[in-house]
């Protein structure tokens, strides 16, 4: 048994200090993975259990203003990461700490229905993965990786810092839905750039190629499932970094929610008595009623039924004309 220990912890120390960059040494969290690796655990646990059960009780936090700022925030860091790549390897690791507040502000709103298995998988494992390049292979070919992303970063919290300041911007992100097409397109880019190493050779470890180029390829085929359900199905309401946005939408909002186009009794003034989340026939203090002959208790929500009616279809064109507002 003091043998395989012994062994164990020759391997560790092979690894982790023959074969690291020397040029890390002293950096923060970079002597040891272990406080990457507990940060990471962390985060599940914050954002899957305990933030949930302390905010269960509490009403939603008005966070606004603060995510108008977090994101514009983000906008400058990631802008400032694609200039300095080549000499800023630790703070593209460090950002990957920071947007763990997009799925804390989730937490905060209560809107714990959206933290999705993309979103934790994404978020829970990226400073790991960051962590070995910064550790053996920071700057070279490792760049190319955090180059793409931190460009399609400045690009996305454009785009949610737009969503989280108020319906009078929503005309501005009409393209929501190209930015799911931008995120998918890295992830092409990152793979090919990582797997041409299987055809050159340029003395880049072939551990790392299969590292950067798995997680493209995972992340690929997640987001890839994400726009099907998005926008060839359209019929799911899915989630990204803080807003939810209803049927046929992208979801890459921050922080509110949009309530989706809708009306009930017939109205054509956009409101509902409750949340409207689709096309539903009618509504009335939380009992809807079924083309005038059934009714069902639904504690004030509208449910998504499929109607396919003449006057339905109608209803729909009407709507989607209808502006939206802010929770």
């Amino acid at each position: 048994m003091a043998h395989l220990v012994e062994k164990v912890m020759d391997s560790y120390n092979d690894i982790f200090i023959n074969q690291r960059d020397p040029r890390v040494d002293g950096w923060l969290f970079m002597d040891s993975p272990w406080p990457t690796f507990f940060l990471c655990i962390s985060y599940v646990l914050l954002v899957k259990v305990i933030g949930p059960r302390c905010m269960k009780d509490r009403p939603p936090f008005d966070l606004r203003r603060l995510l108008v700022f977090y994101n514009a925030a983000q906008v400058v860091f990631s802008t400032w990461l694609f200039y300095e790549m080549a000499h800023a390897s630790w703070w593209y690791y460090f950002s990957k700490f920071t947007e763990f507040l997009d799925t804390i502000f989730f937490v905060l709103h209560k809107k714990n229905e959206h933290i999705s298995m993309l979103h934790v998988i994404h978020h829970g494992c990226m400073p790991m993965s960051v962590w070995f390049g910064v550790k053996f292979t920071a700057g070279g070919h490792s760049t190319f990786f955090g180059l793409v992303n931190t460009f399609v970063h400045i690009v996305m919290y454009v785009y949610y810092m737009m969503a989280a300041m108020g319906p009078k911007y929503r005309r501005y992100i009409w393209w929501k839905k190209y930015l799911t097409n931008f995120q998918m397109i890295q992830f092409i880019l990152i793979f090919s750039h990582a797997f041409q190493l299987c055809f050159t050779e340029c003395h880049y470890p072939r551990a790392f190629m299969w590292w950067i180029g798995g997680h493209a390829v995972m992340f690929f085929f997640l987001f890839s499932e994400f726009y099907i359900k998005a926008y060839l199905r359209g019929s799911a309401k899915l989630y990204m970094n803080g807003t939810s946005i209803s049927s046929k939408a992208n979801g890459h909002t921050n922080g509110h929610i949009k309530h989706a186009n809708g009306h009930a009794n017939g109205k054509a003034n956009g409101v509902a008595n409750g949340y409207s989340n689709g096309h539903a026939n009618g509504h009335a203090n939380g009992t809807i009623h079924y083309r005038g002959s059934s009714t069902k208790e639904t504690n004030g929500h509208i449910p998504q039924t499929e109607d396919t009616s003449i006057n339905a279809r109608v209803r729909r064109l009407v709507c989607m004309s209808v502006d939206t507002s802010l929770e």
